[in-house]
Formats: C-alpha cells, sequence, structure tokens
C-alpha cells in the first residue's frame, strides 16, 4: 500500500484565469459594440450615468458674466397677454432695449422662417437686429424618408432677416438613450456645405474671429483650438443648473426696468432670447438637473462658455479604453490572488475608490472622461468570482472531506475536522487508543444462515457499534466482515482517549444485550458474543490506499498489539482485554483484574493483559463475566 498525496489537484483547466479572462473578453466586446453608432451597450448607459455624477460631484461651476438670458417667461407671458406666437415688433423692442445697454451680440432663439401676420412687424425686427453691432440667428436642417429616399429640408429665416443677421446656425442638441441632453450638433453638413450650431457662429461674432473649419467627425478647428468631437457631437462642459446664468424676463427688458435697475447689465455682452417657460416645451434635462429640466436657451448659454473659454470635455479614445479594460483585469488576476479572503476584498475596495477617485481628479484638472464602468465592473468581477469559485470549490472539498470521514467518525468530529484545510496535516505520528472488536463464532453462524439473514444479523450490529464508537468521539477506521477496527485520540485529539475507548468497550457490550433480546423476539440466533481488544500508544494515524481507494486508517506495533489483545478474549473467554499502558490511563476509572504475562506475536517481550470487570463501584450485575460459567 502507499501514502496518498491527498493535496488539491492541479487543475486541467485555471478557472480563477478562466473566469477573469471571459469577464474581461465580455466588457472588451461590449465596448467594441459601442463602436457602432446605432448600438447602445448596457455599460454605456451606466457610463453615462457616471459621469453625470462625475460632474455633480465637481460641482456648480461660476459662468461668464458675459452671457445673459432674456427669457420669454410664464411672468412675460402673464404681463403681455400675447399668445403664441408673439407679434415681432415685441421683439424688436427689446433688441432696441438690449442696443440700448450696449449689448454686443444678439442671439435670437426663436423661429424667423415664416412672415409674421403684420409685415411691418417684420420690418420693425428686421431694423432693430440691423442695428445692434451683431445678431445671429437658428436655421433647421431635418431628414425625412419618402418612398426608401432621405429627403432634407432646410429652413432658415426669411429674406429681410437674413438681410441683417451676420450669422446663423442649427440649434440640435442631442438626447442620449436616457433623454438627457449631454451634447450638441457641432456642425452638419447639407449640400456640399456645413452649418455650425449656431453657439459657434455666436462666439465667432463676439471673439472676432473666423468661423470653424476642417470639420471631421471626430474634430474641429475654431479660435486656434482643435475641438473634439464624437460624431460630430460637442461635449457640452455644464456649469449647473437650470438658472445658473443671469436671466432676465424679456417683458421687464421690454418695459426698460431692467436697464433702470442696471445700466449694465448687457454692455459689451452676448444676450441670448429665447423661451424658458414650460408651455412652449423647449426644456431639456441635463446632467446638473435630471429631474428639473434645463431651457434650451440656458443650454445654448452652457455652449457657448464651453467655447469662448475653450472648456472643451474629452474622453478617452477606444484603444485606449480597452488598454484601461485589460489592466483592469490583469489587477483583479493579482488582487485574486491573494489568499486571504478578508485582505482581498480590503485591496479591492481600495483599488475601486483609488481608480474613481483618480478619474475625478483627472475630470477636474484635465476636463477628461476616463472610463469608469467597464474597469469598476472588471475589478468587481474579477476579483469577485475568482474569490467565489474558491469559496465554491473549497466548500465542496470540505463536502468531500466530510463525505469520506462521516463514513469512519461522527457528524459532530468531522465538524470539528473542517478546520483542517489541508489533508496530509492528518497524516502523522499520535498516542491514541486502537479498539479491536469481533464476534465470537460468527464464521460458524454464517455457515448456518443465508446470505440474506446474515446481512440482516451483520447491518443492524455493525451500525449499532459504529453508533456507540462515535457516541464516545471515536474513529471507526474499517469493518473487515464481522470485526470492527476503531481508534480514539484522531483527528480530533482527547488526552482521555483510552478512557473513551474503555467506555466505548463497555457501551459496545451493552448495545449488543439490546440487539441479541431484540433478535430473541424475531426468532433470529442471539446466542452472540463479542470479544474486544484495546491498546494504548503511539502509531501512525492518516489516509493511506490509492488513487481510486483510500482509507483514514492506523498503522504500527501499538495497532497489531491491539488485534492480539482481541485474540486473547478467546484464550480467556473474557469480553475485554487492555494492555498495560491502557490499564495505566483507565485504573482511577476502572475496576480491572490482571491475567497474564503474554508474549504475543510480533513480540520478543512479554505483555501484561489485564481483564476489565466494569466500572468502578458498579452493581455486581454490570460487572462483565467469563463466557465459561
Amino acid at each position: 500500500m502507499k501514502s496518498i498525496n491527498t493535496s488539491k489537484q492541479n487543475k486541467p483547466l485555471n478557472l480563477k484565469a478562466t473566469l477573469v479572462i471571459g469577464t474581461a473578453s465580455i466588457l472588451i466586446l461590449l465596448q467594441i459594440l459601442a463602436l457602432f453608432p446605432n448600438i447602445t451597450t448596457p455599460i454605456e448607459r451606466v457610463e453615462l450615468t457616471a459621469r453625470d455624477l462625475v460632474m455633480r460631484i465637481r460641482g456648480k461651476q461660476e459662468p461668464s458674466p458675459e452671457i445673459v438670458i432674456v427669457a420669454i417667461d410664464d411672468f412675460s407671458f402673464n404681463w403681455t397677454g400675447f399668445q403664441w406666437p408673439w407679434p415681432r415688433s415685441y421683439y424688436a423692442e427689446i433688441i432696441d432695449q438690449i442696443n440700448k445697454g450696449s449689448g454686443k451680440v444678439v442671439g435670437v432663439d426663436i423661429v424667423l422662417f415664416e412672415q409674421d401676420k403684420d409685415p411691418a412687424n417684420d420690418e420693425a425686427l428686421a431694423r432693430s437686429l440691423a442695428a445692434v453691432p451683431s445678431s445671429a440667428a437658428v436655421v433647421q436642417l431635418y431628414s425625412t424618408t419618402v418612398d426608401g429616399q432621405t429627403v432634407y429640408t432646410y429652413s432658415q429665416p426669411i429674406s429681410p432677416f437674413r438681410a441683417v443677421l451676420d450669422g446663423s446656425g442649427i440649434s440640435t442638441v442631442k438626447r442620449d438613450e436616457d433623454a438627457i441632453v449631454r451634447s450638441v450638433q457641432a456642425f452638419e453638413s447639407y449640400n456640399g456645405r456645413n452649418i455650425n450650431h449656431w453657439a459657434f457662429e455666436i462666439a465667432s461674432l463676439y471673439l472676432g474671429v473666423d468661423k470653424p473649419t476642417e470639420q471631421t467627425d471626430v474634430s474641429l478647428q475654431f479660435n486656434g483650438q482643435t475641438v473634439p468631437l464624437h460624431s460630430k457631437e460637442m461635449l457640452v462642459n455644464f456649469n449647473g443648473p437650470s438658472g445658473t446664468y443671469t436671466t432676465y424676463s424679456a417683458a421687464n427688458v421690454h418695459d426698460g426696468v431692467t436697464l433702470e435697475e442696471d445700466p449694465d447689465a448687457f454692455r459689451g455682452k452676448i444676450v441670448l432670447i429665447g423661451a424658458t417657460t414650460l408651455t412652449l416645451q423647449d426644456i431639456y434635462p441635463t446632467p446638473f438637473s435630471a429631474q428639473t429640466p434645463t431651457a434650451g436657451v440656458e443650454i445654448v448659454a452652457n455652449t457657448i462658455d464651453t467655447i469662448l473659454n475653450g472648456a472643451y470635455l474629452r474622453e478617452t479614445s477606444p484603444w485606449l479604453t480597452l488598454v484601461i479594460t485589460i489592466i483592469a483585469a490583469l489587477l483583479a488576476a493579482l488582487i485574486s490572488n491573494i489568499k486571504r479572503p478578508t485582505v482581498t476584498l480590503i485591496t479591492m475596495g481600495v483599488v475601486m475608490l483609488g481608480y474613481l477617485i483618480a478619474g475625478l481628479i483627472i475630470f477636474i484638472r484635465q476636463r477628461l472622461f476616463i472610463p469608469a464602468v467597464a474597469p469598476e465592473i472588471m475589478l468587481f468581477l474579477g476579483v469577485i468570482l475568482p474569490t467565489l469559485e474558491h469559496a465554491v470549490s473549497q466548500e465542496l472539498e470540505k463536502r468531500r472531506v466530510r463525505s469520506l470521514f462521516s463514513r469512519f467518525i461522527s457528524p459532530e468530529m468531522v465538524d470539528q475536522m473542517m478546520n483542517t484545510q489541508d489533508l496530509n496535516s492528518l497524516n502523522k505520528r499520535s498516542d491514541v487508543s486502537i479498539i479491536f472488536s469481533d464476534i465470537r463464532g460468527f464464521t460458524t453462524l454464517s455457515e448456518k444462515l443465508a446470505p440474506e439473514d446474515v446481512v440482516a444479523l451483520l447491518n443492524p450490529y455493525l451500525e449499532a457499534m459504529s453508533e456507540v464508537i462515535y457516541k464516545h468521539g471515536g474513529t471507526v477506521d474499517k469493518y473487515e466482515g464481522d470485526a470492527i477496527i476503531a481508534f480514539f485520540g484522531e483527528p480530533v485529539h482527547y488526552p482521555d482517549h483510552a478512557l473513551r475507548a474503555l467506555r466505548a468497550s463497555l457501551d459496545m457490550r451493552i448495545a449488543l444485550e439490546k440487539l441479541r433480546q431484540q433478535w430473541a423476539k424475531e426468532g433470529r440466533p442471539s446466542q452472540i458474543e463479542m470479544g474486544i481488544g484495546v491498546n494504548s500508544g503511539e502509531v501512525f494515524v492518516g489516509m493511506v490506499g490509492s488513487s481510486q481507494r483510500i482509507n483514514y486508517t492506523v498503522i504500527g506495533d501499538n495497532a497489531n498489539l491491539a488485534s492480539r489483545l482481541q485474540d486473547l478474549t478467546k484464550t480467556y473467554a473474557w469480553p475485554i482485554l487492555i494492555s498495560e499502558s491502557t490499564y495505566q490511563s483507565v485504573k482511577d476509572e476502572f475496576d480491572t483484574e490482571f491475567a497474564d504475562a503474554v508474549t504475543v506475536k510480533g513480540k520478543t517481550q512479554p505483555v501484561n493483559v489485564y481483564k476489565v470487570i466494569g466500572r468502578k463501584g458498579a452493581a455486581e450485575s454490570e460487572k462483565l463475566q467469563s463466557w465459561q460459567k
């Protein structure tokens, strides 16, 4: 027989590596899919929310004082009593007030595509626009599908206004999948030319620089800077929620109240005229105000502010995002190799938190969005999944060990053994007490019975004896026909193992008597005796066997001696015999009688053998007697 190495075998498949690589592959695939404009992945949606959170953590920034808004608000509707659309002569009088206050650029965020009911109103507005230093208005470009063909419609201010306006552009804002506006369409192509967002037109007029050039899907040039784009969209660096920019009610501007209160309200500034009332539905949720929407004209104000200050938001390139995810996978693999689960989880938490803090600092200082969701998911799952796999593997190993040892020892002892992580630690030399028991004359009896009758006797007997052994903390080594080999003191060590072995031996006699009474009632053979030999001493205890079958057993001279003592029970016709070593451990609790000094097989010196009479002070009826009365 050979000793079996029961340490965990190398798996043909490294499950930890598979989990980490699998998680990374899925995340990378999702990021690749996100490159297609018509596909929005779940990670993208969560990433957008994470960016909003980063922006809100950064907090509200001071808006440019050079941008103010004249609001077509509820107060103005109530004050004027006008129905929509307002007469354009009223806008003309508002612009006259702005011009009176020395406004520099007027941006008109109202539709000027059709004539007013009164042509004189259009003439008045045209004169007012011509009088201001610079003005800009909006155009519309949208597409429809007719008979499978895409048809573009381009709407622009009517000719009287085109003649006096200094600039015009699209006002398209882009809603993401969650309906939140985070960017604007920087330009659109129509009939071979690019039409800029009117925020660029206004910024160009205010700064006195050329309009954007070199427009591509990923960038354009403006005021000596490269403006980063994504599919022609420019991220807006919002300064805060709705109401961040100085806003004056249109009615107060029209009536001169604004200039009376602050003569410098418009001096040298960009003045945007647009609707803020909920009634006209030109409002949108933004990163700062998902619940309280922001008016379209204020989104334009944020866009112009971003352009004027060159405070463009950037995001990492797709390839760098993939690299960061791969690095996160490598970190997860390193962290998951930490042996102590608590340290593993703490390290994972520190790395994840550190990455988030680094991302926040980078955004605040560099206005760069680094990917948060994919790397954090990679770190989390890349650590948690292997950790769970390890926990499951450990649990399965524990169940395997529990199943193995439940055949030998009591369930309570199995639970104690589960604290042993390395089964090789069970292989050792240890001081134990060994029991050998055997049914007297069982071979002769079995020859007289049918096989099923033998099994009907033997199984209840072995079960009853094993329960007694378990009760006293013993380990069943093996069954050899009707013989039972058990030991006390391992794998859970008990200093009183000899006492436990002897108590179990006496209780086994009691269990046998109960069985005999039951068999007698059933008409089965009941005149059965049992001999037990007990010895204490040092033996090898451990896992012995082959790769197909192993046994937790004891090997050594002291185990052999217990077997010899069991054989001597036939000679002395006495139920329980013990050795000198066992006698010295139990003499204070049990009455014994010296039987003889015997030279047993395998020994050169005589061995003292003692008969066990019973527990000290026990009734006469409970004391053991010879089989030969």
